[in-house]
């Protein structure tokens, strides 16, 4: 993939993860915060395919991109640890979210989330501008 494509294509999954976010914070505001659960997941999401995109990297499975942000990103310590959790908890309370009924998420653990994905994003943000996309 040209480098410009690429360019192109992580700026848009990054704006794809802001706008999550945003969203996401004005479900809280709205008190739908199984709405806002997703919408935190997918905020990390597009943010994990757009640091894969560096790499030419992308996955049909949600557990494809999981595995690789991890394996590339966090195993080898260019992201914290704690990133992996900050990616099963998103992923785990969207599917609890979309799927299960009787699941409750509250107020605190929403917005609780909202830090953990603004923190997440603004690395995968800092990351991708020191990056050199030139060559």
């Amino acid at each position: 993939m040209p480098n410009e494509n690429r360019k192109a294509l992580i700026a848009l999954r990054l704006e794809q993860a802001a706008g999550c976010l945003k969203d996401a914070e004005l479900m809280i505001d709205a008190a739908s915060y199984k709405s806002a659960a997703n919408r935190i997941y997918y905020c990390v999401f597009h943010a994990m395919r757009a640091v894969l995109a560096k790499d030419c990297f992308d996955s049909k499975k949600h557990s494809g991109i999981m595995s690789a942000f991890r394996a590339r990103y966090v195993k080898t310590r260019v992201f914290p640890i704690n990133f992996s959790d900050i990616i099963r908890q998103a992923f785990e309370n969207r599917g609890k979210s979309d799927y299960d009924d009787f699941f409750i998420i509250s107020k605190e653990e929403t917005d609780a989330l909202i830090e953990k994905a603004r923190i997440f994003l603004a690395a995968i943000e800092a990351y991708i501008e020191s990056l050199n996309m030139e060559q």
